[in-house]
């Protein structure tokens, strides 16, 4: 296991090179940065708003963020970027050693932990994105708080085992349980059903299994409180990914496609000589015969088939699924990171298994080479075997390590194309970061954008690298404004106004789709200015529209077709209950003018400067939430949504200045302490008096031999 830990480190060292990313660790990235920022100004990035994408989000409320401020933290000391590619790279690099330690934990054994520690860099499925480093480097996908998330669900369902059989550690699982909800909410799911599939699986009376089941669980979910309870208290205003929803991104691919994967090799060996699948097969082969001694093994066994059944999602299960708190922000698929988990546990298993079984003939062998001699058997045993490991394996690590030279020859490329494109390009966005006042356009993933670029990355995400506020890097928040931002058209003018964009950073060979000014040119980069008063402009709201976060984009897509933004109009959103309210009529001329606008939106603020000739809306260009604040001339005025999802202030004729702020929900920290002070108490009856039996996993560790029975206290 040292050795496999050792070279995995060492062939995925290029991880730590610097180099604008591909894939979302652009996005993971950019939010360490984000917290960097915020604890350098003595700000909490828990309750700010993060401008970058899709007008603006409070990112850091809607998405897992624990591992991103954790990071930050650190970055804070040696710098957010590094920090972040380190933590990518320790995490990656010792993913063995949490699987041989939290196996171990299990009650697993040594030999099947070192196994399935052995096995667990090499995992390949063909889905990409599940506990397999495909998934995590600049050539994969680039999950990172996913990442995070595979640390702890590994030790929580370990926990959770222990806690089942010695109430002392009930504290101690719940607290992991808690901490894998905060740092990957998918992965959080999984460590709920590990309380529930552990309770059944574990020996003992059912009472009290069912009673420690549920301490965990209840202290679990007050320990993950903090972030749980203000997410579900905002849902509303957290929005549904419209591309997505209805596809088996989101769904899950079925039974039939999953197990079809599972049962040819390609859930753990895409690609390749299924090593992993047969050893998991021997796994739960050994698990099966054991199933009445209920031991770990059985335990992963039944994690692994929940875990695969949670996969399936809606496109098996149908409506059944809306039983689960939050199924329609759930990507089913990914939940198939808990079947590659217990199917490492199980593989590892399997892979002791063989091994002892095999041991026996090996020694017969050599007292037949030996003429009957036993010494120097035990090392031709062990020599014997690893030669037949590496021989099984050795196609799964030749295959890892081409994918690894594939992405360190990825991220060289990308560091060379920096070094001459990057720096044609860097003074036009120095440019943009001086002087401010709007958005960027550089292209979407629909149009020209992906084959406009700096290396391989395409500018439109290069901008998120370089901290840049734009429009068309799409579908990365869960901004109400990421939907809708799909609809943006580069040849209206008024879409412009609407999504407050400024500039655009357009080839050389390209002419401004819109009139506007040429400011810079640089080696294949232009850089154009529009007119205009960036995110602010005054509108009369003269209809409204009802629409919910599931179809925001698809209710309000015609009016960003219509004439509505050139005649200086907008309508407002009935949205989930709350009323819109009409404003004005529609009438020739512009309702007023933005005099000035200072927006400092990495703090949440803005204001603006107004004249109105009649009572109007002005129209901020930041995604609509709830935790938006407005005043007139210092006094509070109403908020509203505005089509598509953007922000709204009512204002009377005459000069006015209008300041909006953004302040996240608060409580957090209350939540905190009271999820720790349930800890605590937790611990404390714990400890209340002596385990009813000295801790015995529910079985002896798994070692291939048949277990001592328990002590039986009959008085």
């Amino acid at each position: 296991m040292a050795a496999v830990t050792a070279w995995n480190c060492w062939d995925l060292r290029s991880v730590t090179d610097a180099a604008a990313y591909l894939d979302d660790a652009s996005l993971h990235e950019q939010m360490a940065r984000y917290a960097t920022s915020a604890f350098d100004a003595g700000r909490d990035p828990l309750t700010g708003w993060f401008p970058y994408l899709s007008l603006g989000s409070p990112q850091f409320l809607h998405y897992q963020s624990l591992g991103a401020t954790l990071t930050g933290l650190a970055g804070a000391v040696i710098g957010p970027d590094l920090a972040f590619r380190w933590s990518l790279f320790l995490m990656v690099g010792f993913w063995p050693v949490a699987v041989y330690v939290s196996a171990k934990l299990f009650g697993l054994g040594r030999g099947a932990a070192a196994s399935a520690a052995v096995l667990s860099p090499f995992v390949a499925s063909v889905i990409g994105i599940g506990y397999e480093r495909g998934a995590y480097l600049w050539v994969g996908f680039g999950v990172w708080a996913q990442l995070w998330g595979s640390w702890a669900l590994p030790f929580a369902w370990a926990l959770i085992w222990r806690a089942l059989h010695d109430r002392r550690l009930i504290w101690a699982a719940a607290a992991l349980v808690g901490l894998t909800t905060a740092l990957h909410f998918e992965t959080g799911y999984l460590a709920f059903l590990g309380v529930g599939v552990l309770t059944l699986a574990a020996v003992g009376p059912l009472g009290a299994r069912l009673v420690r089941g549920a301490a965990v669980f209840a202290t679990g979910l007050a320990t993950s409180a903090w972030v749980v309870v203000p997410l579900a208290l905002t849902s509303r205003w957290t929005a549904l990914n419209e591309a997505l929803a209805g596809t088996p991104l989101a769904n899950g691919y079925g039974s039939r496609r999953d197990l079809l994967w599972l049962f040819t090799g390609r859930t753990f060996d895409s690609g390749r000589f299924p090593v992993i699948s047969l050893a998991l097969l021997c796994g739960v082969a050994a698990a099966a015969v054991r199933w009445r001694r209920r031991d770990a093994p059985t335990a992963a066994l039944a994690l692994f088939v929940a875990s695969l059944m949670l996969s399936f999602g809606p496109a098996t299960w149908g409506s059944l699924v809306d039983a689960i708190p939050g199924h329609a922000d759930l990507f089913f698929r990914r939940f198939t990171i808990g079947a590659q988990l217990a199917g490492l546990y199980l593989a590892g298993v399997g892979a002791a298994a063989a091994a002892r079984a095999a041991a026996g003939p090996l020694r017969k062998a050599w007292r037949w080479v030996a003429a009957g001699e036993e010494t120097g058997s035990r090392a031709f045993v062990f020599s014997a075997l690893s030669f037949f490991a590496v021989l099984l394996v050795w196609p799964a690590a030749s295959q890892t390590a081409a994918l690894d030279a594939r992405n360190a020859a990825a991220v060289s490329a990308q560091r060379a194309g920096e070094a001459v494109q990057g720096a044609a390009i860097a003074p036009l966005l120095s440019y943009i970061k001086v002087h401010g006042g709007g958005r960027t356009y550089a292209g979407d993933p629909g149009n020209w954008g992906p084959g406009f670029r700096v290396g391989a990355v395409p500018v439109f995400k290069y901008l998120e690298a370089e901290d840049v506020d734009e429009v068309g890097y799409t579908l990365r928040t869960e901004s109400l404004m990421t939907a809708p931002e799909c609809h943006f058209d580069q040849w209206d003018p008024s879409d412009y106004a609407l999504f407050g964009v400024r500039y655009l950073l357009l080839p050389t060979s390209m002419a401004s789709p819109v009139p506007a000014q040429r400011v810079m040119v640089r080696e294949g980069y232009t850089l154009w200015a529009i007119p205009g008063s960036g995110y602010v402009s005054i509108v009369r709201v003269t209809g409204t529209i009802s629409a919910d976060r599931a179809d925001v984009g698809r209710r309000t897509a015609w009016l960003l077709r219509s004439d509505l933004a050139s005649r200086h109009e907008d309508w407002a959103v009935n949205w989930a209950g709350q009323r819109a309210v009409l404003t004005g009529v529609a009438s020739a001329g512009p309702p007023g003018m933005v005099m000035s606008t200072q927006a400092d939106l990495l703090y949440g603020r803005l204001t603006a400067a107004v004249d109105l000739s009649t009572a109007a809306t002005v129209l901020v260009s930041v995604s609509y939430d709830y935790g938006w604040r407005a005043t007139v001339d210092g006094r509070p005025a109403r908020t509203e949504m505005l089509a598509p999802a953007v922000l709204g202030v009512e204002v009377p004729p005459g000069a006015h200045r209008v300041t909006v702020t953004y302040a996240g929900p608060g409580g957090r920290w209350w939540l905190s302490a009271g999820g720790a002070a349930v800890l605590v108490t937790a611990a404390w009856l714990g400890r209340r008096r002596p385990p009813e039996q000295p801790h015995p996993l529910g079985r002896a560790p798994f070692t291939g031999s048949t277990p001592a029975p328990l002590p039986i206290d009959r008085g």
